[in-house]
């Protein structure tokens, strides 16, 4: 079993606000039609269980890109808006945060009611993996969050999150089906949070010998403290920085959306009338959908689609968030009924960026494109939880 690899997530208060979160719900729904309508339903679950990928659409909802809060708001965001959809999408999801997690059995048990799947084996894996990481990998992190999806061809994916409050800190822990031979030997597809140094991991294939059955492995003696996980580092600075991002990839983003490029791609004509904001947003979300693995090393980008709720790196632009759902929402009908032509020019906006990266020279910095975003926020409906943004006067942007 592989890692895919991890992120150091820093514990962040606050909650979402309505108006961000009904925007959230509305565009991750069309999002996973669209994955499930173009790659089936177990590609979708092997990218919920890729970390990256997860804080990529994480932060291309309009949630802060490093935060703990991702997991609550991409999982709290599925539940509501896949499980009315669940008979037609084949997708359930179940599991919460607090005591919502303790439901997850019983609802494992009634999904197999519905779709003929063993629930009782459903609910068996949920445990099991609630307990390799609140009891076989004693790394500190207390466990509070546990979420199960689950398709109706029994592939599962899980993701649960752990805090250490004396390190302002958190740690998400990934699972899928796929990859799973076994509970008690290197089980998941990726755990992500600070490196803390050596961790007590019962499930690591070196402590095999200490491992009798995963119902007993609280009660054992370790012979030694083994390996630790390796991982990657989100940072736990509130603003994204500069490094945070490959600005070759945003910048030919940038370049694209541009109306008077537009023009020059036959293939995407059909969204000719969005405007550069609106297509800047849709282009990042179609990468979402259709990029492979190697494009979500720098998460932090994906924020350009639709900023977040505390102004970084700009307001969320309320406007162009509205377009962006419309339009996928309309592509995805479409789509249903046979008619693709919009959902392939969509799909054409992240292939025509990534051509383009190669030969592509940002001629802006970093802080420019930021600062511009912000003095541009109030034409788009720009909004934070202090307000809305208001025009530029004397030289300083509200």
């Amino acid at each position: 079993m592989k890692k895919a690899g991890s992120a150091d997530l820093a514990l962040m208060g606050g909650s979402i606000p309505p108006w961000l979160f009904d925007r959230m719900t509305k565009l991750s729904l069309p999002i996973v039609e669209s994955i499930l309508l173009d790659y089936g339903k177990k590609e979708f679950l092997k990218r919920l269980s890729d970390p990256l990928w997860f804080q990529s659409f994480g932060a291309v909802i309009g949630m802060d890109w490093n935060s703990s809060g991702v997991t609550t708001a991409v999982m709290s965001a599925l539940k509501k808006s896949l499980n009315p959809h669940a008979k037609d999408l084949g997708i359930y999801v179940c599991g919460g945060k607090g005591k919502e997690s303790l439901q997850t059995p019983d609802e494992l048990f009634r999904v197999g009611e519905k779709t003929g799947l063993n629930g009782d084996e459903l609910a068996k894996c949920s445990r099991l993996t609630a307990k390799v990481d609140s009891t076989a990998i004693q790394d500190g992190f207390q466990v509070y969050m546990h979420y199960f999806v689950v398709s109706d061809m029994a592939d599962w994916s899980v993701v649960q999150q752990g805090m250490k409050t004396e390190t302002s800190r958190a740690r998400r822990y990934h699972w899928h089906s796929g990859t799973l031979q076994s509970f008690v030997e290197e089980p998941h597809t990726a755990i992500c949070g600070d490196f803390q140094g050596d961790i007590l991991n019962l499930v690591d294939r070196n402590a095999k010998p200490t491992q009798k059955s995963i119902l007993t492995i609280a009660k054992e003696n370790p012979d030694k403290t083994l390996e630790e996980f390796k991982h990657l580092s989100l940072p736990s600075y509130k603003e994204i920085q500069a490094k945070d991002v490959d600005l070759k990839r945003l910048g030919s983003i940038l370049w694209l959306a541009q109306e008077a490029e537009i023009q020059n791609f036959e293939d995407i004509l059909l969204l000719k009338g969005l405007g550069p904001r609106t297509l800047q947003s849709l282009t990042l979300v179609s990468e979402v959908i259709h990029g492979t693995a190697s494009r979500f090393t720098d998460p932090a980008r994906f924020a350009f689609a639709h900023g977040g709720k505390g102004g970084r790196p700009f307001p969320v632009p309320t406007h162009v968030y509205d377009q962006t759902i419309a339009t996928l929402s309309q592509s995805v009908e479409k789509a249903k009924i046979g008619d693709k032509d919009k959902q392939n020019a969509i799909k054409k906006l992240t292939e025509l960026a990534q051509k383009s990266e190669p030969n592509f020279i940002p001629q802006d910095t970093f802080e420019s494109l930021v600062q511009k975003e912000k003095e541009d926020a109030w034409k788009y409906g720009g909004r934070t939880l202090h307000g809305f943004s208001k025009k530029e006067e004397d030289g300083e942007v509200s």
